[in-house]
């Protein structure tokens, strides 16, 4: 599974680790990614979205419908 958000866009960023001695090596910072499943009412059948925690609440709050139009407003296939 890619650490990547369908809905928010969210992917990994990318630092350093700096340890005691100050030395740097190369790190990610990986998004909290989860699968979830939502029935869509509209079409009658079930989706499965790669989202965030950020976006679970965010679907929570305007509803699946609204966010499967966002996710297919940015181009992707739901």
């Amino acid at each position: 599974m890619s650490a990547h958000c369908q809905l928010t866009g969210a992917k990994p960023g990318f630092g350093n680790t700096i340890s005691h001695s100050h030395r740097r090596t190369s790190r990610r910072f990986d998004p909290n990614i989860q699968s979830k499943r939502y029935w869509l009412p509209s079409e009658g059948r079930h989706i499965r979205l790669t989202l965030s925690a950020k976006a679970v609440k965010t679907i929570d709050s305007i509803g699946i419908e609204a966010a499967v139009a966002r996710i297919r407003a940015r181009g992707a296939r739901v």
